[in-house]
């Protein structure tokens, strides 16, 4: 299992994975599930994979050396793409590719065609953009009501991104964000692990130098993990226990307009003095 994430803001684009592989409990490696593709000063884009692992270090190698079409037949890759939106093509294009050749087998052999992938970046004269693709190929984009997606084992980490995320989000608060998703996925889920991939886009740059592989010694991240549980614990502490009504409260937990309740079961002898 993995988990990765990827946020687009105003700002800019923040992209984190974990490096965990599991294949049962006697099966766990460590694989780069990130993957950065940089040319200063004309494009920047990251890749973020997940699900088999066999499938998604093919669609790399496909999108390296295979020759790949636009609809007219020219040559197109993710390198002369003039368009976030056309290198995503390609990227789908990768994933049939591979199915095509693979996919048969692996359904004889009881395996499923599992891959989904974070595509995000800024290519020069457009803005920056961030897809999500699916084992089909095809895609979906993350617009303002939704600056993120998540890819992997995703319900663990999802509630602290809905809280804190918007639009407005400065890098650096996004990042923070996305470290807590993360640490608290790992809290709960073993097939998740470190070492981690981090990388911070600045809108517009076309480049990045804020790239960092963390691993469970980091300083920041210690501090983190440890800062964020002992968090959580003063403020579930500070929230009163349920008031049952008996006595005077603002915020009863039982009222007595309630309409809904739970069947009740009673006893035989309960029966008889009906």
């Amino acid at each position: 299992m993995t988990y990765c994430v990827g946020i687009k803001l105003k700002a800019g684009l923040v992209f984190l994975s974990d490096s965990r592989t599991n294949a049962g409990v006697d099966h766990i490696s460590t694989f780069r599930k990130m993957i950065v593709y940089e040319r200063p000063g004309d494009r920047f884009m990251v890749m973020l994979t997940a699900g088999n692992l066999s499938i998604s270090q093919s669609v790399r190698e496909v999108l390296q050396t295979e020759q790949l079409t636009d609809a007219d037949g020219e040559p197109l890759t993710i390198w002369n793409a003039r368009s976030m939106f056309d290198a995503a093509r390609v990227l789908g294009q990768a994933v049939r590719r591979v199915y095509d050749r693979d996919g048969e087998s692996l359904r004889q052999a009881g395996v499923e065609f599992n891959i989904s992938m974070i595509f995000g970046g800024q290519i020069h004269g457009e803005g920056m953009r961030l897809f999500n693709v699916y084992s089909a190929g095809n895609f979906i984009e993350a617009t303002a009501e939704t600056p993120y997606f998540q890819i992997g084992e995703s319900k663990y980490g999802k509630p602290v991104l809905d809280r804190v995320l918007t639009p407005n989000t400065s890098l650096d608060e996004a990042a923070k964000c996305a470290l807590v998703s993360m640490d608290s996925t790992m809290k709960s889920n073993l097939s998740v692990g470190a070492p981690l991939d981090l990388v911070v886009y600045e809108a517009d740059r076309l480049a990045t130098d804020r790239v960092v592989c963390i691993d469970m010694g980091n300083p920041y991240y210690r501090m983190l993990h440890e800062s964020w549980g002992q968090k959580l614990r003063e403020a579930f502490d500070s929230l009163p226990p349920p008031a049952w009504g008996d006595e005077k409260t603002d915020t009863p937990l039982r009222v007595a307009q309630s309409l809904l309740v739970p069947l009740r079961k009673i006893t035989r002898a309960e029966e008889k003095l009906i």
